[in-house]
């Protein structure tokens, strides 16, 4: 049985990976925004499924680092919570820019440093990355959402790198589209005054998302679950037998960053080796 934090557990992927943890006998700590308030309901839910509700908001380093201490000594940390948008690049301001990163990027780095102590101390850790296809192959209209899951992807793997020493491991999961409360959330850009330059395609963030969402919402509409049972397979994982990058999709994109990752991996370790670094690939302690 591990000790697991998931972050952004009121909604999504986050509640679903929470509940499937629980189901596998572990203790999960849900993290989110609202436990007393907006998000009060779903912490009911999940305590009652045994989960333990704590308040959690990733853009804040000491609510960050108050519920790291409150959930013990951590066996594994899922940094899940994440905020998306949607519209033409130019139209989000530097402001627009600051508070995605502040989450998606950010958040996890304090998500970390808050845990990592531990972790190294110890010994042994695991750290699951909720990325996205995003984080591999840029698709117009997520400007700024695709720039910081590009930023975890490499995040992520410097300390997959860094840590490889001190036995703690450092994976990502890379979902592709799913039909979950994450889609009525996204952000706009601030800046509208820009589109009447743009003609037509000002006009094409939103007609490409509302099919696009249609497509989730469907009768053959990819299961989200199957985020939570990757996640939850990582888990049960041997140190040493986890892939660094999990792609969660049936897509021509999702073979297509799988063919991506391939390379990437075959290429990254022969840089290494040339560099005489190839084992820090590998978590050895």
């Amino acid at each position: 049985m591990a000790n697991v934090l998931v972050t952004g557990a009121s909604k999504g992927f986050g509640f679903l990976i929470v509940k499937t943890l629980l189901k596998d006998g572990h203790r999960v700590a849900a993290g989110m925004r609202g436990v007393g308030g907006k998000n009060g309901a779903a912490a009911a839910e999940l305590k009652a499924a045994g989960a333990a509700p704590v308040e959690l908001d990733v853009t804040d380093e000491a609510s960050v680092n108050r519920a790291v201490a409150s959930a013990g000594a951590l066996d594994v940390v899922v940094n899940n919570a994440g905020v998306g948008v949607l519209g033409l690049q130019e139209n989000f301001t530097p402001e627009d820019w600051k508070r995605v990163f502040d989450v998606n990027v950010f958040g996890v780095q304090r998500v970390n440093r808050a845990a990592l102590p531990g972790m190294r101390e110890r010994r042994a850790g695991l750290l699951i990355h909720v990325s996205s296809l995003l984080g591999r192959m840029v698709i117009p209209f997520y400007g700024p959402y695709n720039a910081t899951k590009h930023a975890l992807e490499a995040l992520a793997d410097n300390y997959r790198v860094e840590l490889s020493g001190f036995g703690v491991e450092s994976v990502l999961v890379e979902p592709g589209g799913y039909g979950t409360s994450f889609m009525d959330a996204m952000l706009r850009p601030s800046d509208a005054s820009r589109d009447a330059s743009y003609g037509p395609l000002a006009g094409a963030p939103e007609k490409a998302f509302a099919a696009f969402a249609k497509r989730l919402t469907g009768p053959d509409a990819p299961d989200p679950q199957r985020v939570a049972d990757v996640v939850a397979g990582l888990v049960r994982a041997p140190r040493g037998k986890r892939p660094f990058r999990s792609t969660v999709d049936r897509t021509p994109m999702g073979e297509a960053v799988e063919a991506c990752n391939r390379t990437a991996e075959e290429q990254q370790a022969r840089v290494y080796a040339a560099f005489g670094i190839a084992d820090v690939l590998t978590a050895k302690v």
